[in-house]
């Protein structure tokens, strides 16, 4: 990776293992989850489960994962519980960062951000814009910290959700030592 001297001790101080948390913000996979009385474990969320498989993939500890329905406060609300209750040092979230009047992910969480990340969505969408072109433009992908808590918003779709990992995992680690500070 390149870097500066100083970011390269920085990488070097930075935590060989972060904890994270996962949440899957979709209306339909909401009710697919409870209408099909499904475990968690049975719901059919395949972005929710490639942040999972790549977080554990790169030897990071997922402490918690759910699906919840794209309800602003119930976002703020369970980022809040799970801040509270598991101390996590990452939380992803992927669903509800485009464009309709239901997608209230990127309001909820930026309302509580204490300091915003804005390069990771100007990072996103640069990537992305190589893969779909201008359709780009209707990802609102952001990051932020919360409580000394990394928080990342994904889009739903699975080619977001490798293209936002990819970015996440070169840098997570420096940046979680960030946070902390």
């Amino acid at each position: 990776m390149k870097g500066s001297k100083t970011t390269e001790e920085h990488r070097r101080k930075a935590p060989a293992k972060i904890r994270a948390a996962v949440i899957t913000v979709s209306d339909s996979k909401f009710d697919y989850l409870w209408s099909k009385r499904r475990s968690l474990e049975e719901a059919e969320d395949t972005s929710g489960r490639s942040i999972i498989d790549g977080l554990k993939g790169a030897g990071h500890e997922v402490l918690f994962y759910t699906i919840i329905p794209d309800h602003e406060g119930l976002i703020v609300e369970m980022i809040d519980h799970i801040i509270g209750v598991y101390d996590p040092d990452v939380i992803i979230t992927t669903g509800g960062t485009g464009i309709t009047r239901k997608d209230v992910t990127v309001e909820a969480v930026t309302a509580i951000f204490e300091k915003s990340i804005e390069g990771f969505g100007e990072l996103f969408r640069a990537r992305s814009m190589e893969e779909v072109g201008g359709a780009a433009l209707l990802s609102r992908a952001v990051a932020g910290v919360c409580q000394g808590v990394l928080i990342f918003s994904l889009p739903g779709s699975p080619n977001a959700v490798r293209v936002g990992l990819e970015i996440i995992l070169k840098e997570v680690r420096h940046l979680v030592k960030h946070a902390k500070e």
